[in-house]
């Protein structure tokens, strides 16, 4: 159990910005959303046996950000009727999420990019000239006066290190079938 608290409290880490995020927006006091927040991760200590694995963790997450957000907007609502509230969640569930969506990929984007930081200098130059530039290894090369087998060399190593540095942040999110980290 022990291990269990340690590693759900560094998915909280992870995700605790994410989801303030999310509440704040809904909710639009910045009290209340971290009360909202606060209680989203009660709620998800308490349900994680019923994560089945068929959505990524933070998918799964997120839908209780969401549905505590809507438990909050309601029980502040005291002149709307729950009708109302009922069209506002169909009508505005696309677009968050669409938000959602968009936070996931900042979320990655970012956490790509703190690891290419941890490469040596030249490594994250390669990398950033391949995979964000568009640049072939021949201009690679060109750009580095190196030759293209010592580019393709050092991408498929620097690629190696990448995997290394990002495989803490990917392998919470694999699990099994029975939806348990691997």
């Amino acid at each position: 159990m022990q291990g269990d608290t340690r590693a759900y409290g560094a998915l909280m880490e992870r995700y605790q910005d994410f989801v303030f995020t999310i509440v704040y927006r809904m909710v639009k006091v910045r009290e209340e959303a971290e009360e909202v927040s606060q209680d989203t991760f009660i709620k998800a200590f308490e349900s994680l046996s019923t994560f089945r694995g068929d959505s990524k963790f933070s998918s799964w997450l997120y839908s209780i950000a969401y549905r505590k957000a809507l438990d909050r907007i309601r029980k502040n609502s005291k002149y709307q009727t729950s009708e109302l509230i009922e069209e506002i969640t169909e009508s505005n569930f696309e677009s968050i999420e669409n938000a959602l969506q968009y936070l996931q990929e900042e979320e990655r984007k970012k956490i790509i990019q703190e690891s290419i930081l941890k490469l040596p200098e030249a490594e994250a130059a390669i990398i950033t000239l391949y995979y964000f530039e568009e640049q072939s290894i021949k201009e690679i090369a060109s750009i580095t006066e190196l030759s293209e087998d010592n580019i393709k060399i050092k991408l498929y190593r620097s690629r190696k290190k990448l995997f290394t540095l990002l495989k803490h942040f990917v392998l919470p999110e694999i699990t099994n079938s029975n939806g348990k980290a691997i």
